[in-house]
């Protein structure tokens, strides 16, 4: 088994994050035992961050103790592999449907280092007293995703930071070419004072879907 990230390994090609609770599934991932330890199957077809590790990212900013704000958080997939991760952080997760966020709470009652906000990413200043964060992973459908991205990296991202923002291209401009609509993110973001670190094509997991990765 190889290690690629802090948290993050590789076994005959399939992703694994150590399980931190043991016996439990997030999703609909395999459990797979090597050695003592129980691993969870990271299957990057149902998660950008996971596809974007399978497609060469090279920044992982996620460690044992960081303070994550995870912005659109779903039902949990991706989060549970970061909690997972950040095992002595944690992962503030916010989420503007109600009905999702109900399937949510009953991951975030098994994970405590996960913490359910119900909330718009629009408006940062209703969850203010989440504090200072070493990331900002966005993963919201909008059309004015960038822009709510840097909107919270402003409030609550660290100096040197990371921000990373899934982008669905056909969110933001159908009529365009996806790849145009990537360099016209990684344009905002530059714009708005960040440096553009990488950014990684998630196709075939996700089709016209791209993970931008820039530094405050």
């Amino acid at each position: 088994m190889k290690q690629l990230f802090d948290g993050v390994y590789e076994k005959n090609g399939t992703l694994l994050t150590l399980n931190a609770r043991p016996g439990q599934r997030a999703y609909t991932e395999k459990l797979v035992n090597v050695g003592n330890k129980e691993y969870r199957e990271w299957i990057p077809s149902k998660s950008k961050l996971g596809a974007a590790i399978k497609n060469g990212l090279k920044t992982f900013p996620f460690t044992r103790a960081s303070a994550v704000l995870y912005l659109g958080s779903s039902t949990g997939t991706t989060p549970s592999h970061i909690s997972d991760i950040v095992t002595d952080g944690t992962v503030f997760c916010v989420e503007f449907a109600e009905r999702v966020m109900r399937e949510f709470l009953h991951l975030a009652e098994q994970r405590k280092n996960l913490v359910p906000i119900l909330a718009d990413a629009r408006k940062p200043q209703d969850y203010a007293w989440v504090g200072s964060v070493d990331v900002v992973y966005e993963d919201v459908a909008q059309p004015d995703l960038v822009e709510i991205g840097i909107r919270n990296a402003e409030r609550f991202l660290k100096d040197g930071g990371c921000l990373m923002v899934a982008i669905k291209s056909q969110s933001i401009d159908v009529t365009e070419k996806p790849g145009v609509t990537y360099k016209a993110c990684e344009r905002k973001l530059r714009d708005a004072g960040y440096k553009v670190v990488e950014t990684i094509i998630l196709e075939p997991y996700e089709k016209d879907h791209a993970m931008i990765v820039a530094r405050k």
